[in-house]
């Protein structure tokens, strides 16, 4: 199981944000989120948007600390990454 999760830099409704994702499959990104507690509102096609308040408590639950580069790069490696060119499309299309 790989999850990882990056350092909260993003400003946004009130609070800073990371990214988790997963390397291996979204089912396993999902079935973590799961157990976690994430709402699936959060999920956002190749990554869920995390506050910085749970930040900690998913680094305990066994999710990897990363930089936003090395969770970009391990992300596009796995074939997973959805590119913003995707996301505008999908986003036009709902």
């Amino acid at each position: 199981m790989t999850v990882l999760i990056d350092t909260p830099l993003w400003p946004k409704h009130g609070t800073v944000w990371a990214h988790l994702v997963s390397d291996e499959s979204i089912e396993e990104l999902r079935a973590f989120a799961d157990r976690a507690g994430l709402p699936p509102r959060s999920f956002d096609l190749d990554h869920y948007d995390v506050p910085v308040e749970r930040y900690d408590e998913l680094v305990a639950a066994g999710a990897e600390a990363v930089t936003p580069r090395e969770l970009v790069e391990r992300l596009r490696r796995s074939g997973l990454r959805v590119t913003p060119r995707e996301r505008r499309a999908r986003n036009l299309s709902d």
